[in-house]
């Protein structure tokens, strides 16, 4: 007697025979002769007392079949097996439409899921074959029938969920100091340390790249200008020695000479070991600029992810004070402005400026003058952002500025948004940690739920016991993840499991990294807070003191619920500001489908990414700056604010300093600033026009306008989808 039926997706359920007599009937109504239920239930009965205690959906269908066939009415036989058939083809059509669209390149939702990859490429459409086809795998063998039903009914979403099969960790901060000074094993042939800042360089992009492959999130180094300062020195020493060969003279006694700074001056009317130090000095920098220009031309070339993207890469830097590592930061920062190639916008590394009182930020601070020059090549180029290490939420007792190794108390992001800092099983620290997945749910969608409730307290109430039960549903999911993460092997991960991730040094090729991972943290992600608020109160909290007090006890209370879940799991779970791309576009087109159009809510393309004032509202910086700061102190696993400026902000690096005087004021975390940058791809001409269609000096159309999309850049919107566009759209200026 059948109990219990395997279904096509791997789960196991109790036996319903209502589901043979209906699909039995539908196949009957087919047919001239109509329903025989005398018939449909004697065949039923049959199955249901002849089958085996366990069966499988296809086993229990060829019975119903067999025993058609054996029956008086063929006929309806020939109809059933019809359905089947059909029901069969059209479980494959999604997936042969979906790659019809890839084959013929098309630009859909699909191919246009993330703006920095070209889907076009071959390795582009092998990546979107692959995805395309493990994420039904995820839904049918890894993920729970709660989960499953939360992503099928657009409550929840599961990021990178074609990775989900490999065991990867979404991305890390990387301790490049272990690799620069004990070399590195990347499966294919060994690195030995690094003696010139030439080699530093090189090996800082091939750590970033090889640990792309084994993981499906961004690369950091999180103190750039610490890492590569030593190699600063070692070739001014290099130089000093390459005299003493020229000359025959010891300048042994120079190597380790206090220099105030790596700047570079003319040797008119220097002599004696003055003019030796200052020739040594200049042919360092020299060096030095050109190891950056390298770095940052690797970084926008060197493909990862089957030789399709390349490495999303992201460097933190700012509070290095030696001459070495101002060195770094000022020649990073002039190879930076003057671009790359024939002078165009370096996409990567998402370069992040940790501002810092007392060491980079005010006026006597060592490095203001580096901050100033950050301010500079930022109103040109984008980048840096600007990291606030003197948010409330940021800062670390244990920060010492006399501490050689005071960057381990930094806390270093990702340029997306990404946050990793606070640790319940070790040091609070950023170095060697990073997140491990992340999820993010619709509020908005609960909020939708609840429109009808007429009172206000009890909408509310509806809500938040909405919420209540999604949050329970993602955080073990989650920890579901997580636990199917702890039982890959070291040897699956060559670099981040040996160099990089903290605690890995222990582990022997073929140990799980289960040990290791809890290091790491899971990210509750939301977006669409603005729409939530307008379902809920009727205003955004950009327009409404009462939207802001309830949108600040929302996220309240997912970060408290997340500190339960940190308690009942044993893993440091924290709230993400989401970074929604496709995301954004995806979630709404779900929500119009189910509840239409409403306004202020699902009539745009998009949902506002997380707790961000509308990009289509009018209102100042300061307003903005205003209501979006509470948000940062409670979504510690990232979070990042925005100003668009209007004009030409080359010629105004002091709006960039203002808007960062803004961070500092209001305890904001992170930020960076948006403007419009356009260059003519074949006479090089620059200007800040909107819309620009033409180039004004040569009358080329081929035009480079950089925009931003969820914190990093990208050069083209002919990749950007259709969501996304919409915003960029509707973005207005900050006044």
């Amino acid at each position: 007697m059948i109990q219990t039926v395997v279904k096509r997706d791997g789960r196991i359920v109790g036996f319903n025979e209502e589901k043979i007599i209906t699909a039995i009937r539908k196949a009957m109504l087919h047919t001239d002769k109509g329903e025989d239920m005398s018939l449909i239930r004697q065949i039923t009965d049959h199955i249901s007392f002849r089958g085996d205690a366990q069966m499988t959906v296809e086993a229990i269908q060829d019975m119903v079949e067999l025993e058609l066939m054996k029956s008086s009415r063929k006929d309806v036989a020939q109809k059933y097996i019809a359905y089947r058939n059909q029901r069969r083809i059209a479980r494959k059509a999604k997936t042969r439409d979906i790659f019809q669209e890839i084959i013929n390149i098309q630009s859909n939702d699909v191919t246009r899921e993330n703006a920095n990859m070209n889907a076009d490429t071959p390795a582009g459409m092998m990546m979107k074959f692959a995805s395309e086809t493990t994420k039904p795998f995820v839904d049918d063998f890894l993920l729970s029938e709660e989960v499953v039903d939360a992503v099928h009914h657009n409550y929840l979403h599961i990021h990178d969920k074609d990775y989900y099969p490999t065991k990867s960790l979404t991305c890390c901060q990387h301790p490049l100091d272990n690799i620069l000074l004990n070399g590195f094993n990347a499966g294919h042939g060994e690195s030995r340390p690094a003696k010139r800042i030439e080699t530093a360089s090189i090996i800082a992009c091939i750590s970033m790249e090889t640990a792309q492959n084994e993981m499906h999130g961004g690369q950091a180094i999180p103190a750039f200008d610490f890492y590569l300062a030593p190699y600063v020195r070692a070739s001014f020493v290099e130089e000093l020695k390459a005299i003493e060969e020229l000359t025959g003279a010891d300048y042994s006694h120079l190597y380790n000479k206090e220099i105030e700074d790596y700047v570079e001056q003319p040797l008119d009317f220097l002599s004696g070991e003055e003019r030796i130090m200052q020739h040594a000095m200049n042919k360092t920098v020299c060096r030095v600029h050109q190891a950056m220009e390298a770095f940052i031309h690797n970084m926008n070339t060197i493909h990862s992810r089957g030789g399709n993207q390349v490495v999303f890469s992201s460097i933190n830097y700012g509070t290095d004070t030696s001459a070495e590592g101002r060195c770094i930061i000022r020649e990073l920062l002039n190879s930076t402005y003057r671009g790359v190639g024939n002078g165009e916008t370096a996409i990567f590394p998402i370069q992040i400026w940790k501002k810092k009182r007392g060491v980079s930020y005010l006026p006597g601070d060592r490095n203001y003058d580096l901050y100033q020059l950050a301010c500079k090549v930022t109103a040109r180029r984008f980048f840096p952002n600007f990291l606030n290490l003197d948010a409330t939420f940021n800062q670390s007792e244990e920060w010492k500025a006399d501490d050689p190794k005071r960057y381990m108390h930094e806390v270093a992001t990702m340029g997306c948004r990404t946050r990793v800092y606070e640790n319940r099983f070790g040091q609070k620290t950023s170095v060697g940690r990073g997140n491990l997945s992340f999820s993010t749910v619709n509020i908005v969608r609960l909020a939708i739920e609840c429109m009808e409730v007429e009172n206000k307290e009890q909408r509310i109430s509806m809500f938040f016991a909405k919420l209540d039960n999604l949050l329970d549903i993602t955080a073990r999911q989650l920890h579901e993840r997580m636990e199917f993460q702890k039982s890959a092997f070291a040897k699956q991960f060559p670099l981040v499991m040996s160099a990089l991730w903290i605690g890995s040094e222990k582990l022997k090729p073929n140990d799980t990294i289960a040990s290791v991972i809890n290091q790491g943290t899971l990210g509750i992600g939301f977006i669409g807070l603005a729409e939530c608020l307008v379902a809920l109160v009727g205003k955004h909290h950009g327009e409404s003191e009462e939207a802001q007090e309830l949108g600040l006890r929302i996220i309240t209370y997912m970060r408290d619920r997340a500190n339960d879940f940190s308690e009942q799991y044993q893993h440091n779970y924290s709230i993400l500001a989401t970074p929604a791309e496709g995301l954004s576009g995806r979630f709404t087109r779900g929500d119009r489908k189910r509840f239409g159009v409403i306004p202020g809510i699902t009539d745009r393309d998009y949902y506002t990414n997380s707790n961000h004032v509308p990009v289509y509202y009018k209102c100042s910086a300061r307003h903005k700056a205003e209501v979006e700061a509470p948000y940062h102190d409670l979504t510690r696993g990232g979070h990042i604010f925005y100003v668009e400026i209007d004009g030409d902000a080359t010629h105004n690096p002091e709006a960039i300093m203002r808007v960062v005087d803004m961070m500092d004021k209001y305890n904001i975390g992170y930020g960076s600033v948006n403007h419009n940058r356009n260059r003519c791809l074949d006479c090089g001409y620059e200007n800040s026009t909107k819309d620009l269609q033409e180039c004004p000096q040569c009358g080329s159309k081929n035009l480079d306008k950089l925009q931003r999309i969820t914190g990093y850049l990208v050069g083209t919107t002919d990749r950007w989808n259709k969501a996304k566009l919409a915003e960029l759209n509707d973005r207005v200026v900050h006044e």
